[in-house]
């Protein structure tokens, strides 16, 4: 079925690497639930964390299985960062219930699949410019960590300055700064499941020093409080036309990330043919499918995780991989009392999370920054992103100086009419809904 002998390799070979790109990318398993339980009530945070966990770790393997299966490529899938962080300032910022937002998330899974299945994704990506791409990667990086420098207590509020450095005496941001430094020299080191191991580390450091109480409530948890909970609204255009630009926004950062870790994971395990992966249309629609059965179980998109790498470096070539990784992710909950007491405090993944807004920044490296037509944009996208919470504000504002500057200089003709039209829209928008 994997065709392990055309593809040179081995059962053994493949478990080694299924096991590798587990234990990269397992860190998501804590923090997404971390991250969407703050979406709920307190009095419901307890029952939501368990079954995000849930879904978050059941999801994963069904994306897994159906990359492996579609596809034959050794690349896992999770839910993506950046976009859980998105789905939750969808639901806290614009006021959209979290059914109705996972009903978005099910809604730009199924169109991403349609894209998949007609192949109009690379005409849709070509239309959006490399400065663009990059600049809402490293912009998502900015939010994420900043979002860690303030789960650490590292950075906090100001009244003068809005933000400012927190105290280092206090033993939260003593103990995430410790977890940042151990995380940052596994990586370095390039220790396989660096990220997860610093949070092992932190965790036991934090609980051994009483900064961070283990865990002292009950280690059930259940599907049931997410299970199927996804809507969408009826008659209400209020609520429709914020929910519209949350579609449009989890369908481009789906298209983003998916195609860009396609290609680069798939470069570096020298899977490509004449510059494209085979069977690209399968692996895009296992994307776009686990994403509706993540919805469904009641976690934020699911996409290809660019950790899969270390797997293909440790050895794997087929989807045979995959299903190890799959295995492991269903095991995982096996482990639930020890995610749940990492789950009470917060400043145990915050290095987690600024290590992974750092790895973010790669494509900077691919903007012309001496075209300034090319660098203001990409830079707006970066800065009102990271600096206002919000990924919508990031990518609008990208596109409405892109198409700006480029049609001011002269230089008009550069720019698709596909980024004419969102600019449009998105000016649009702010006209009509000025609060967002």
């Amino acid at each position: 079925m994997f065709k392990l002998r055309e593809n040179h390799t081995t059962w053994t070979r493949e478990a080694i690497a299924g096991v590798t790109t587990f234990a990269t990318m397992s860190y998501i398993i804590v923090v997404q639930p971390l991250i969407l339980q703050g979406m709920f009530p307190k009095d419901e945070q307890e029952a939501a964390f368990g079954a995000i966990l849930m879904a978050t770790c059941i999801g994963s393997a069904i994306g897994c299985l159906l990359m492996a299966f579609l596809a034959n490529y050794p690349i896992a899938l999770a839910p993506a960062m950046g976009h859980n962080v998105f789905f939750v300032l969808v639901v806290t910022q614009l006021k959209v219930p979290w059914q109705y937002a996972l009903g978005a998330v099910a809604v730009s899974g199924t169109a991403f699949a349609l894209v998949s299945v007609f192949d109009l994704r690379e005409r849709i990506m070509r239309s959006v410019p490399q400065a663009l791409r990059a600049g809402i990667a490293a912009g998502i990086g900015l939010l994420i960590a900043l979002v860690g420098f303030e789960w650490a207590k590292i950075v906090v509020a100001s009244p003068a300055t809005y933000v400012t450095i927190g105290s280092l005496h206090n033993p939260v941001a003593l103990l995430a700064v410790g977890g940042l430094a151990v995380t940052a020299l596994l990586v370095v080191l390039n220790v396989r499941g660096a990220i997860l191991i610093g949070i092992a580390v932190t965790a036991l450091v934090g609980w051994r020093t009483g900064i961070t109480p283990a865990h002292d409530g009950a280690s059930t948890f259940s599907l049931a409080p997410t299970f199927f909970k996804l809507s969408l609204p009826g008659a209400d255009w209020t609520v429709w036309r914020t929910l519209l630009m949350a579609m449009f926004v989890f369908f481009f950062l789906d298209l983003f990330d998916s195609v860009g870790t396609l290609l680069g994971v798939s470069q570096r395990g020298g899977f490509l043919v004449n510059g494209q992966p085979p069977r690209a249309k399968r692996a895009l629609l296992s994307d776009a499918l686990a994403t509706v059965f993540g919805a469904s179980l009641g976690t934020s998109t699911i996409t290809a995780y660019v950790e899969s790498s270390a797997g293909i470096a440790s050895g794997g070539r087929t989807g045979l991989a995959n299903v190890f990784t799959a295995g492991l992710f269903i095991l995982a909950l096996l482990f639930f009392p020890f995610f749940r007491m990492i789950g009470d405090n917060p400043s145990i993944v915050a290095p987690a999370l600024i290590i992974v807004g750092a790895f973010m920044m790669l494509p900077l490296k691919d903007i012309l920054w001496d075209d300034l037509t090319e660098a203001i944009p990409a830079f707006l996208t970066i800065a009102v992103m990271g600096f206002t919470l919000s990924i919508t504000d990031g990518i609008s504002f990208g596109f409405i100086s892109y198409a700006f500057v480029k049609l001011g200089s002269g230089r008009g003709r550069e720019v698709s009419p596909v980024v004419y039209t969102f600019a449009g829209l998105f000016i649009l928008y702010y006209v009509f809904h000025p609060l967002m």
